[in-house]
């Protein structure tokens, strides 16, 4: 594969990060199993992180390319793709440096559209680069009304982002998912903590939205 290289340079969240998703919670573990189930095709992965869906995909998908601008955990995840079982290739750049003319069946992110830093433009990129009918897939967190969506303000506005590789935790995703020109399906909304517990990240939205066929 071609295409400039562009690369992120956050080792302080790279190590947090490898460390959390070694103890993902089951409970995420199965959100992220639904979100892959039923895949088939060439599949782009954007923000692979360590790797962590890679073992859950289902083996009538023929190709995940998987991008992931992070040195040290594109390292990581390179090793994760050696037992995946279904042929993984982890490249070092972000969806801006893919060659605009490569076509994939179907898009998987997972938690990482809070992170970019212009989500309208990646998701644009996004569609651009489906097929026809092809899906787009997320599990993302998502803006919360009331009380916490007050916290997730602050969080974005203070230290969140800086501790958590620019997580921004109330993002309205699933309104520019839309906007950009995709066709919702599904989508239903999970707590990962209970009501209660003041986490900004608390909340995701598991859905699919495809590109129209015409």
């Amino acid at each position: 594969m071609t295409g400039k290289q562009a690369s992120v340079d956050n080792p302080v969240f790279a190590r947090v990060w490898t460390f959390l998703t070694r103890h993902e919670p089951a409970a995420v573990r199965a959100l992220r199993q639904q979100n892959l189930a039923g895949l088939t095709g060439r599949v782009l992965e954007v923000g692979a992180g360590t790797g962590t869906n890679f073992m859950l995909y289902p083996e009538s998908v023929g190709e995940v390319v998987a991008l992931e601008p992070e040195s040290r955990l594109a390292d990581v995840a390179r090793e994760t793709a050696a037992g995946a079982p279904v042929p993984v290739t982890v490249t070092e750049c972000t969806i801006e440096a893919l060659p605009p003319d490569d076509e994939f069946d179907a898009v998987v992110c997972s938690l990482v559209l809070c992170s970019v830093d212009d989500p309208d433009t990646v998701l644009r990129q996004l569609l651009a680069r489906l097929r026809p009918g092809g899906q787009l897939r997320y599990l993302e967190h998502v803006a919360s009304p009331g009380l916490r969506g007050r916290l997730q303000r602050l969080a974005d506005a203070t230290v969140w982002p800086r501790i958590a590789g620019n997580c921004h935790t109330h993002r309205d995703t699933e309104r520019r998912i839309a906007a950009a020109g995709f066709t919702p399906q599904t989508a239903r909304h999970e707590l990962l903590f209970p009501s209660w517990v003041p986490v900004p990240v608390s909340e995701v939205a598991l859905g699919e939205a495809i590109r129209p066929a015409a």
